[in-house]
């Protein structure tokens, strides 16, 4: 997809508020205790704060996989995004994709509750580095 540049900053914006929406969803559905739906808006958040990175930056990707992928070529591996946080990244993704997908698992607070605060870091940093602040 080619967007021009005020098209390009609409939907970085657009996909930056999404994602603290997605985080603010989770911690609403935290009180109702569906681990299982706020691991999957957990996910989103960094999914929507990642794509929102590669559109800013032009970089393409057209799936799930792809943001990743792109994500980590071109933020991880150069150092502006820490292993750590990327580790998150992948950890939400599993964690989405056995909630959705595996019905013989049921996820638990546990398995989900800790993952919040990092989400919010993971958004930040994210929000730095199109900010030019890192």
């Amino acid at each position: 997809m080619t967007l021009n540049e005020e098209n390009r900053n609409a939907l970085v914006t657009l996909r930056l508020e999404k994602a603290k929406k997605a985080v603010t969803e989770a911690k609403d559905i935290i009180e109702l205790g569906h681990w299982r739906v706020v691991a999957n808006r957990l996910y989103y958040a960094c999914f929507y704060a990642a794509s929102a990175l590669l559109i800013q930056k032009e970089i393409t990707a057209r799936t799930h996989s792809g943001v990743i992928n792109q994500f980590g070529l071109h933020f991880v591996e150069k150092g502006l995004i820490s292993r750590e946080q990327n580790k998150l990244y992948g950890q939400l993704l599993g964690l989405r994709q056995t909630g959705d997908y595996d019905d013989w698992v049921t996820l638990t607070e546990n398995d989900v509750i800790h993952l919040v605060e990092p989400v919010q870091k993971f958004i930040e940093e994210i929000e730095k580095i199109m900010n030019n602040k890192r």
